[in-house]
This record gives C-alpha cells, structure tokens and sequence, in this order.
C-alpha cells in the first residue's frame, strides 16, 4: 500500500519507520532540520526494538499528488496550516491520529467525509535529541493498538486493508464498530492523565499510582465522561480508560487510576504523555482543541466541570508562557 505519513514526530516516525520496513511505499512528510537529517540519514528506532530504516521523506508536501492512506500525526494547533498544503493530494482514505475528538470534522471538511475514518493510537514514544550530527532518533516505549474505524459504524473492506497492514508490519492494530465512542473513550483517560501529566512533571505511571493525583485525575475523567454521555456517546473500555473510572464511587474510580499506575509502572516505566514533552520543551500545548472544546460542549450541555476548569486554566498558562 501507498501510505503518506503527516508528522514526524514520535508517533509519524513510529508509523512510517515500521510502515516501509514492512514494504510498503511510504512518504514521511517533515520539515527542518529534522527533515533534512532524516531524508539524509533515514528513521532510527529504539525501544521495544531498534532499527534504521529510509523511506521517501517529503519537505514539500504540495509536490504530492496522490495516496492509498493519509496519516496525520501533527499537532491538533498546526492541522489548518498544515492541510492546506496539501491541497493538490488526493487520499482514499485518511485519518488521524490526534488527541481530542475535533480531528475528524477538519479532514472531513479538506478530504470529504466519504474519504474519512476515525482513529486513535495507543502508541508511546518520544524524538531524542539530535546528536553527532543525526537526527533524533525515536524511542517507541508503549506499544499500543492503532484503532481505526468507520465513522457511521460497522465493519469494511477498507478499514481491514489498513489493519492487515500494520499488523504485517509490526504494528498493533485492530478495527472498531464503534470509533466515535472509542475516540470519545479514549479521550476521557488522555483528559486526566494529560492535565495532571503537565501540572506534576512526572512520568504517567508516577501521578497514576500516586493517591493525591490520582484523586485528581479521576475526577477530571469523571467529568469529561459526564460531558460525553450526555453528548449521546456510549463509552467503553479503551485500555485508556475503563468504566470502572467513571461508574460507581469516586473512590472506586481512585483504586482503579491507582492500579492502572501499578500496572504502567512495569509495562511501560518511561512513558511521558505528548503534552508533558511539549512543556518540557517549551512548546504550545495542545488545550484549545482538546480540553477546551470539552469545556464549551459541557457549558452548552449544563454539565458542571469544576476541576477540569481549573486545569484548563493552569495548562493555558503553561502554554502562553512558551508561546
């Protein structure tokens, strides 16, 4: 399959290193220095496995004209921009991989909703620093699925093509009957571990495990999964997030942050969420399109999100400090 990749960070570089050692016809769109370093030097991976390997790795995305896939691995804050670029490609199907629930609407409205599927990565990893004159390699240390699935419902054809492909390949990867609600479950969990993600510092297995934060969390999670069904979405269990977060008392849903924790602190000790390496380096977070969107759907819906408020409003700041 022709796949193009949008984004080389972590996650793009994940997706596209194990996409072309897989055979596939890959385009990693980056640009910068990093772009220049790895159409140079290729993609290093390390981690679960460690490898190097080239694809066809694009500074000029207006020069593409044509894919099978499109994967989108930007920032939710650069998706515009970055789309309109590539106003001369035409993808069968793309979808990305995003935090939030906004992501599919703006390619719906570039690609067309026929062209369209959902998606949400339960991949971990981070960029290390360049050195010796290579670029960063990417350290791939949670090796989820990649969901994907039909915007209406229901299996396809299509949906499947894509799945038997990454799996092929090395990656993870299953489809959904349901992916607005597994988007939406998903994004419950990246809610709380994110906002205390950027407010403790600390790896997620730490604030997870941790009472205090862990309280806090799960009260963020409780709230963002009052706000989804009253929205009319049915959650499930994403692995991100389980029922067991948001039914029963809040001292259950404590227990079950905490041993999610435990469980993180053996499977994947050194996973820092995205936003947590955005503030590390300084960079805008990624609120506006995620927690902020929850925060305008609850005030429209009359569901109260007092500690979700309150994180908003501390990430903000975080965010303006490095813009």
């Amino acid at each position: 399959m022709n796949f193009v990749v949008l984004g080389a960070g972590a996650l793009g570089s994940i997706y596209a290193a194990y996409l072309a050692r897989g055979g596939h016809d890959v385009s990693l769109i980056a640009r910068g220095t990093r772009g220049a370093g790895l159409a140079e030097h290729g993609i290093a991976v390390t981690g679960q496995e460690s490898f190097s390997i080239r694809c066809n790795v694009v500074t000029q995305p207006e020069s593409l004209r044509r894919t099978d896939v499109l994967i989108v691995a930007i920032k939710t804050y650069d998706t515009a921009d970055a789309l309109a670029r590539l106003g001369a490609l035409k993808a069968d199907r793309v979808f990305s991989v995003q935090n939030g629930v906004l992501k599919n609407n703006l390619l719906s409205d570039v690609f067309g909703q026929q062209h369209t599927l959902g998606a949400i990565s339960m991949i971990g990893g981070d960029v290390l620093p360049a050195e010796n004159g290579l670029p960063g390699a990417v350290r791939y240390n949670m090796a989820g699925p990649t969901i994907i699935g039909e915007p209406s419902g229901g299996q396809s054809d299509r949906v499947q093509e894509i799945v038997d492909a990454f799996t092929q390949s090395g990656l993870k990867a299953q489809s959904s009957e349901d992916i607005t609600s597994t988007e939406w479950s998903k994004f419950v969990g990246w809610s709380g571990f994110s906002t205390l993600a950027v407010m403790t510092r600390q790896p997620t297995w730490r604030f997870m495990a941790d009472a205090d934060t862990a309280l806090i969390a799960a009260r963020v999670m409780r709230e963002t999964a009052n706000v989804a069904i009253r929205h009319g979405v049915k959650l499930q269990d994403s692995g991100f997030s389980s029922p067991a977060f948001v039914n029963g008392t809040e001292e259950d849903a404590v227990k079950a942050v905490q041993a999610h924790g435990e469980r993180m602190k053996t499977s994947a000790p050194d996973f820092r969420q995205s936003i947590l390496q955005d503030a590390d380096r300084h960079r805008r977070l990624e609120v506006h399109e995620t927690l902020d969107h929850t925060l305008k759907l609850a005030a429209e819906l009359g569901v109260a999100t007092p500690t979700l408020d309150l994180c908003c409003r501390v990430l903000r700041v975080v965010s303006r400090a490095a813009a």
